[in-house]
């Protein structure tokens, strides 16, 4: 076996890093197909994606004597026109080195594969582009890699996997697996029988150099009482994502209805563009002085609301992680409490939009050493981070035991994947719980 080349964080164990391996059907179909006549050979494919076609894809194998991995099997059915195909898994493919996440053909056949050896407990997303151009594959790795970098453009769903999440700035959406020990998550998706909240799309007007700005606002089941107890608040970034594609509402409800979460507000403002992104997001003061001082007061002025900033939690993923963590940092008066998904700990200030890998840190992160020279009052902080990471395992990890030592009520949890929704999604739930069920 084969390592697949990976941005898995240094100190993973290797029991988390991708190996590529070949699946039980793709061998066994392999060892028939070898030497077969033509018919035959087609023969057995055409049963092959019969099976696949019921099963669904990934296919997901046992391995004899190792219970805790499994082997997943990605397929792309080809025609004459195939080049090559190209497999792009959310942290598991190395985007530096792409001829290593492709496909194999069964020769004589139209299956292409690739298996990969995974914990037990991996969730990710991943996507697949078929190279049907009329060249040959470049022989020089350069070359190659360039061709393989401008068809990952094009890459798009798994067209025999139904489980499927939106992706950020790209056309198409990403299929979705997740192995048999990856942590459940029971809220996701629409209950038909659960009562529903409202959701709306408001323009709140703020001043440059944020400026009006769309917001997504979710009102839990029977808010419309007006003697009802002021609800607690969630301020979400990235509302487009969360509430235009990704359907936090139908988990809210499914929350509610369960007891996991007491009837809230959700106040999510749109990321807009990724020139709008970047401005606002990370540890931005203006985008801090829009959340804490326009949009709370905006929306305590038209529903009833808590102003108690033990009952209202800012939260956020990647750089809006970081705006979580900046806004519990600078007005822990209006936060109380932070969920900080995979925050981008490796932002500072006076960056540049970054156009290709992250830049390093040299020593504590920015933000970690503002905690540590100048700490907040006592926050409530939970912290996620996925294992296919990198750096930014580390960084939380030291973001972690700063928390703790400047007094701070701080959780952390890791999951198997990587800067993904997919994984996004249900930790979002479990970490509205964790701090605000109380």
């Amino acid at each position: 076996m084969t390592s697949l080349p990976s941005s898995a964080p240094s100190d993973a164990s290797p029991d988390v890093r991708p190996v590529r391996v070949t699946g039980p059907r793709v061998a066994r179909l392999l060892a028939e197909a070898a030497g077969a006549e033509a018919v035959r050979r087609a023969a057995l494919a055409a049963e092959f994606w019969r099976e696949a076609e019921r099963s669904g894809t990934p296919l997901v194998e046992e391995l004899d004597g190792d219970p805790g991995h499994r082997v997943v099997t990605f397929l792309w059915r080809g025609h004459r026109a195939t080049r090559q195909v190209l497999f792009s898994g959310n942290r598991i493919t190395d985007r530096g080195r792409l001829a290593g996440s492709l496909l194999e053909q069964v020769p004589g056949t139209d299956v292409w594969h690739l298996g990969l050896r995974l914990r037990a407990d991996h969730r990710g997303s991943y996507r697949l582009a078929a190279d049907v151009s009329r060249r040959e594959p470049p022989a020089d790795p350069a070359a190659l890699q360039q061709r393989l970098r401008s068809l990952s453009a094009h890459a798009a769903a798994d067209p025999l996997n139904p489980r499927r999440t939106a992706t950020r700035w790209q056309p198409a959406d990403s299929s979705v697996f997740a192995l048999p020990d990856a942590p459940p998550q029971p809220w996701a998706g629409r209950r038909g029988t659960v009562p529903a909240g409202r959701v709306g799309r408001h323009r709140v007007p703020a001043p440059d150099p944020v400026g009006d700005r769309d917001t997504w606002v979710y009102l839990p089941p029977g808010s419309g009482h007006r003697d009802r107890a002021p609800l607690p608040v969630a301020v979400v970034c990235d509302g487009d994502m969360w509430f235009g594609r990704l359907g936090l509402a139908d988990t809210l409800d499914a929350l509610i209805a369960d007891g996991a979460l007491p009837p809230l507000a959700v106040l999510a403002p749109d990321a807009v563009d990724r020139a709008a992104r970047w401005r606002d997001l990370g540890a931005r003061e203006p985008f801090v002085a829009f959340l804490a001082d326009v949009l709370l007061p905006w929306a305590a002025g038209r529903w009833p609301l808590s102003t108690d900033p033990r009952r209202t939690v800012v939260a956020g993923q990647s750089l809006g992680g970081m705006t979580a963590l900046y806004a519990g940092y600078l007005r822990p008066d209006r936060f109380g409490g932070v969920l900080a998904q995979s925050p981008s700990l490796w932002w500072r200030p006076g960056l540049p939009s970054p156009s290709g890998p992250k830049p390093p840190v040299y020593g504590d992160p920015w933000l970690v050493a503002r905690f540590k020279a100048e700490p907040p009052p006592p926050l409530t902080v939970h912290l996620d981070v996925g294992l296919h990471e990198g750096a930014m395992v580390d960084h939380a990890r030291v973001l972690y035991d700063t928390l703790r030592a400047g007094g701070h009520r701080v959780t952390f949890d890791t999951f198997n994947g990587g800067h993904d929704y997919a994984c996004w999604h249900g930790a979002l739930a479990a970490g509205l719980a964790r701090l605000l069920a109380g």
